[in-house]
């Protein structure tokens, strides 16, 4: 019992300094503030360009530019899109993106721990690489939730100036709910994919990023069609499985990367 005592201390106390580390830190909220004011540029943008017409000056061949015909679609994919290859506009520019901010988020918090040599003094003095993953893993999950959160706020906003509808209908306001709770668990899985790959990357931020990336990839053409506007209980069931898997296996390989490679 004492054991267990000390290494939830541990792990406690490790989540407290990687939370100042993370909110006392500006890229987080430069990073939410990105965000924040990036779907408002979306939503206005497009529904300017909405109707207009592109001309290929080889083909000759007439494009017409399509915008967003609802708020929600920055969200999710509405009721009847959404498959795996959906190159629309309005399917490529929303919230499912951040996926790929929550990639470049973990990589650059991690990376710094082995850059300022931070990692390797935790490790020498009584830290457990298993609890470093457990701490890295929740605190890398809050910040990209609030990211996700920042996004929506924003989707909000841009959708009001940009006189879009909010209309529910065929899924309703609960389908957006739950889409939103299921991307927000899906973020889990994300953070496992880069801090597998952050930690085996070490100091070099870029290949943490550019990895993580590579690796996200194979998931991201399948979110739209998980976590659509008219998402239920089940969706958020699934997700919400997937990402506690994916975080306890993925963590468990992280640890065994830490235990077999050098601190550098």
């Amino acid at each position: 019992m004492a054991g267990t005592a000390r290494k939830t201390n541990r792990v406690k106390s490790m989540l407290a300094v990687d939370l100042r580390r993370m909110f006392t830190t500006r890229f987080l909220y430069i990073m939410m503030g990105i965000c924040l004011v990036m779907p408002i540029l979306i939503l206005v943008m497009t529904t300017m360009m909405d109707g207009s017409v592109t001309v290929d000056p080889q083909t000759g061949a007439e494009t017409v530019i399509e915008g967003f015909k609802n708020t929600w679609q920055t969200i999710g994919s509405l009721p009847g899109e959404g498959g795996m290859m959906d190159m629309s506009l309005t399917s490529m520019c929303n919230i499912n993106m951040l996926y790929f901010f929550v990639v470049i988020l973990v990589g650059v918090f991690v990376a710094e721990d082995f850059r300022s040599g931070y990692a390797k003094n935790l490790f020498t003095i009584r830290a457990q690489k298993g609890n470093y993953v457990i701490s890295k893993t929740v605190v890398c999950f809050i910040g990209s939730v609030l990211m996700f959160l920042a996004y929506f706020t924003g989707a909000i906003f841009g959708g009001a100036i940009a006189g879009l509808p909010f209309d529910t209908t065929g899924f309703g306001i609960g389908g957006v709910v739950m889409s939103m709770l299921s991307k927000l668990f899906m973020v889990a899985v994300f953070v496992g994919i880069s801090l597998l790959i952050s930690v085996a990357a070490k100091s070099k931020t870029w290949l943490s990023i550019v990895g993580g990336l590579m690796a996200s990839m194979l998931l991201y053409t399948m979110v739209p069609m998980i976590t659509p506007l008219n998402s239920g209980l089940i969706n958020v069931i699934m997700c919400f499985a997937g990402g506690v898997l994916f975080s306890i296996g993925l963590g468990v390989v992280s640890k065994i990367v830490l235990n077999k490679t050098s601190l550098v």
